[in-house]
């Protein structure tokens, strides 16, 4: 084409260019019929185009989208519709990064001085220490960022579009340019998308533009100079929609949308901390500049007192490496990984690290009851018109089953008007679609949809010939929180007439309905009161209850919702169930008896959440207290409102709005508060909650986004074992804390007290080292991977106001100190006086420290009780550690380039007697310390 160049094809795969258009490579027919002027060859100035055009420039179809050839042919050419992933910093800098700690600095300066002091052993193994230890926070790092993308990617998004004329959800990185998206309120944008129809549609555009006001859309070419913010027919990708519904046409993805280009800009990687790596971190600092401190006037001390500034410096050098607990941190890190991983074995997908900790805490679980604590597969089970009740049978989304009347004989639909348009109501004004998933029938939509579409197909009505090709679809009110009902406008024999459908909330449709319809079709005056008698007998059932109506129009008539007031015609009621989930009542039974109190939130008429909440075990004997209705709750005093919701255990129809003050109200009486949501209306109440869940299934992308933790399965059972797994995981790291914090006090004070004695060091830096290194790696960290204790879900939830280092902690910590001090005092001059040399009883003495913290960590396993409750196997993790850590010892003492390393040398039978009876005696001390004080937990 003259002027404008035709760029090359590429290699299938690599995408185009940030100057090509992302058609790239299509024949000279797709550019020469399209494009109006030759600046307009840029993804970005679609919106320049009339949607006719971006429609033909890009060889789709507004209607029936991309063939399914073609959306194969341009994924291989264009690659994933993916960002490219954040840069990581480069494994040099993060390998150096690890030299960035105060102890490591401290060894460093220890090493180089030691090595200026003509002692290149001791020097060589100091070196030694930090090259370990760099090496494994470089590995540790590179484990948990691996981890945390792998639990992102586990939360796949999903965008619905059409192919081949047939709407279906495909992985939102499987959309091309060309593809017809189908988006609606609730979605988050896959790809950058020019509009081709819409209704009321507005987007959420925030993050790309920083309007805070939701951008209301429309389908009108705009000039190519427009801005991004100022785009009303254009969607970006990752922007949200709010409200309303459309359809448009794919014109970037990838790397090559808005969002990517601001992807190339600006990556970063997640942070890794947490409150409690923070405050751990920041008692570390602290604790450092102490021992720094005390190591100062222990050198001072000693050089004063005459001793060898050289000897001074070795000494102090041990009290520091000693007494800092350099391995907290890193160890609370993977002991919250660990968590992680194995709450996305159980389907919970922690999105951010804090919510791990604040799990272990939660008193309070508001959850939804559709799909959480229910199926989520709807079935009606009962249709009403005027005339008559029908029964269903079947379940699921299976096609099997027939209406029946009330002698139980089938129903013809055709030969009864009301019924027949109840029927149509519910299947043609609706988004969802039959399809199927893993061979099984399923639903591509709203579960209540997807029921109206099985009951018309269970009825004999071809939802292709009797609904989508005999009244087609030309307007819609979309449904919402707000309006509670959804109509829609069709035109039927060859667009001779119109006609309004609509399904909605029982009281909503009949306040749009003046008349009724009976079974021959005729029209009478509305029974607004037997209709709503009707709909609370379902509703007492259990059942969820929608009404229908129907209404002609002319033909020149188009659908404005103003004019729906008294205009409707009332066909009936569609009641259908969403059973219990079979683990839901055993998963709220074990929450009441953690202390967790469980309040289900529904937009459910008041009879059918009562209904579900007797037979989950939620409610008690006073119904009249325990069930509230979002009017009920909007007409409570201010001074009353906190009161009601902590005595109220179920919610119904509750507007996505009053989720967040219900979340404040609790919030206010001292509760830690998970909010289960998947709606857009749902965010704010996720992001107040201490814990937001979202579904994985069902939610939406604004649901997920506010969320901590996002749950694959969409059950409530999830949740009680999130919140079981969180317990267990807060229970590990004050594990390890109990069990590290003692022995390294007890390592500075021995280097301590030795020198205000003016007594040899017990034990030198170098064995202090390898102290610190062994039993941190074999012993400390298989604390992790410790089980659930039994009985964990029988105690009452945390106090996250709870200091790090409560009083009952400062008293072990101090009791397992003055054991250590003592014992490897008394051990060393006992060796001594029995003839040892100097380097015997300092060997005695570091195996006695490693042989108290082998005992004192079978003790640590469980601090509610005795040691012998989690039984000496039920961890293997912890006999290989041991084994480990024995194996090193007997090498630290027998072996001759370990004797010359670390200054140790061979004991013989009784010295062990000796070691491992005050290590027992230790054991024995802190397990009747135990049984006498409170738990630390």
């Amino acid at each position: 084409m003259p002027g404008v160049d035709r760029p090359a094809s590429r290699r299938p795969g690599t995408g185009p260019k940030r100057d090509e258009a992302p058609w790239a490579g299509n024949s000279d027919i797709l550019w020469a019929g399209a494009v109006n002027s030759t600046a307009l060859t840029r993804p970005q100035d679609h919106h320049g185009l009339a949607a006719h055009e971006v429609v033909l420039l890009l060889e789709s179809d507004s209607v029936r989208g991309l063939r399914e050839a073609q959306a194969r042919e341009r994924l291989d050419r264009f690659g994933p519709n993916v960002l490219s992933a954040a840069d990581r910093t480069r494994p040099i800098v993060r390998l150096l990064r690890q030299l960035n700690h105060p102890l490591v600095l401290v060894l460093l300066a220890a090493g180089g001085v030691t090595l200026a002091l003509g002692e290149p052993v001791d020097s060589a193994v100091i070196f030694g220490v930090v090259l370990v230890n760099t090496v494994i926070g470089y590995l540790q790092e590179a484990k948990a960022e691996a981890a945390l993308d792998a639990l992102r990617s586990m939360v796949r998004t999903e965008a619905r579009v059409a192919r081949d004329g047939h709407r279906r959800d495909v992985p939102s990185e499987e959309l091309v340019p060309g593809d017809l998206v189908l988006i609606e309120a609730g979605d988050k944008v896959p790809a950058d998308v020019r509009l081709v129809r819409l209704s009321e549609l507005r987007v959420d555009e925030s993050a790309l533009t920083g309007e805070s006001q939701p951008a209301a859309k429309d389908e009108v070419a705009l000039p190519v100079s427009t801005p991004v913010a100022d785009r009303r027919n254009m969607l970006y990708s990752g922007t949200l929609v709010t409200s309303g519904s459309g359809a448009g046409v794919v014109v970037a993805t990838g790397a090559e949308t808005e969002l990517g280009e601001i992807h190339r800009l600006v990556g970063a990687a997640e942070s890794l901390a947490t409150p409690l790596t923070r405050k751990l971190a920041r008692f570390s600092k602290v604790l450092t500049g102490v021992i720094l401190g005390l190591a100062a006037v222990t050198f001072a001390v000693g050089v004063v007192r005459g001793e060898s500034a050289v000897q001074m410096f070795t000494a102090a050098v041990a009290l520091a490496v000693g007494a800092i607990p350099e391995g907290l941190p890193a160890a609370v890190t993977i002991t919250l990984a660990i968590g992680v991983a194995r709450m996305a074995r159980r389907r919970a997908v922690i999105r951010r690290l804090p919510a791990v900790e604040t799990l272990g805490s939660t008193t309070v679980i508001c959850t939804d009851k559709t799909g959480t604590l229910t199926e989520n597969q709807m079935t009606v089970r009962a249709v009403w018109t005027p005339d008559e009740c029908y029964e269903v049978t079947g379940s699921g989304y299976a096609a099997d089953g027939e209406l029946r009347d009330g002698s139980g004989l089938p129903v013809d639909v055709r030969a009864n008007g009301a019924l027949r348009w109840c029927l149509l109501a519910g299947a043609a004004c609706n988004d969802a679609a039959l399809t199927t998933r893993d061979g099984q029938p399923a639903i591509a939509g709203d579960p209540t949809e997807g029921a109206m579409l099985v009951l018309a197909r269970k009825t004999g009505l071809d939802l292709d010939t009797d609904v989508a090709g005999a009244l087609p679809r030309i307007g819609t009110v979309p449904f919402s929180a707000e309006r509670r009902y959804m109509a829609t406008l069709h035109v039927g024999h060859a667009q001779r007439w119109r006609v309004v459908l609509a399904k909605g909330a029982v009281e909503r449709i009949l306040r749009l309905c003046a008349t009724e319809m009976g079974a021959d079709g005729t029209v009478r005056p509305l029974d607004r009161d037997a209709a709503l008698r009707a709909a609370e007998r379902l509703a007492a059932d259990g059942l969820r209850v929608l009404a229908t109506a129907a209404c002609p129009m002319f033909e020149d008539v188009e659908l404005d919702e103003r004019s729906l007031d008294g205009a409707l015609v009332f066909t009936g009621l569609q009641a259908m169930l969403d059973p219990p989930r079979a683990a839901a009542a055993d998963a709220v039974r074990a929450c009441h008896t953690a202390g967790v109190a469980v309040k289900m939130i529904t937009g459910d008429h008041a009879a059918t959440a009562t209904a579900i909440g007797t037979q989950l075990g939620l409610l008690g004997g006073r119904r009249d207290e325990e069930v509230l209705t979002g009017a009920e709750l909007a007409a409570l005093p201010d001074h009353e409102y906190p009161g009601a919701v902590e005595r109220a255990s179920v919610f119904a129809r509750v507007s996505p709005e009053q989720k967040l003050r219900l979340v404040e109200a609790l919030q206010s009486g001292g509760h830690v508060v998970a909010m289960t949501g998947d709606g857009v209306n749902d965010a704010p109440a996720l992001r107040q909650a201490d814990i937001g869940v979202a579904m994985g299934r069902g939610g939406t992308e604004v649901a997920k986004e506010a969320s901590d933790m996002v749950l694959t399965d969409d059950d409530f059972g999830t949740i009680e074992a999130a919140v079981e797994e969180g317990r267990g995981v807060f229970d590990n790291l004050t594990k390890f804390i109990v069990w590290t914090l003692p022995t390294n006090m007890g390592e500075g004070l021995v280097i301590l007290v030795a020198i205000l004695l003016g007594a040899a060091l017990p034990i030198l830096p170098t064995q202090i080292l390898w102290i610190n290194m062994t039993t941190a790696v074999a012993l400390g960290l298989m604390l992790a991977f410790e089980p659930k204790e039994p009985g964990i879900m029988a105690r009452l939830p945390r106090d996250p106001a709870r200091p790090l280092l409560t009083g009952a902690l400062v008293s072990r910590i101090l009791l397992v100190s003055a054991l250590l001090v003592g014992g490897t005092w008394w051990l060393f001059q006992w060796e001594l006086a029995g003839g040892a040399t100097l380097a015997e009883a300092r060997t005695a003495a570091v195996n006695l420290f490693v042989a108290v913290e082998l005992f004192y960590l079978f003790s640590c396993r469980t601090l509610i009780g005795s040691a012998w409750r989690v039984g000496p196997f039920s961890n293997p993790w912890i006999v290989g550690g041991v084994a480990a850590q024995v194996l090193g010892q007997a090498a630290l003492t027998y072996l001759p380039v370990m004797n010359g390393l670390f200054h140790t040398a061979p004991l013989g039978a009784d010295a062990w007697f000796r070691i491992l009876g005050l290590a027992a005696a230790a054991w024995a001390i802190v397990a009747v310390d135990k049984s006498l004080r409170r738990p630390i937990l």
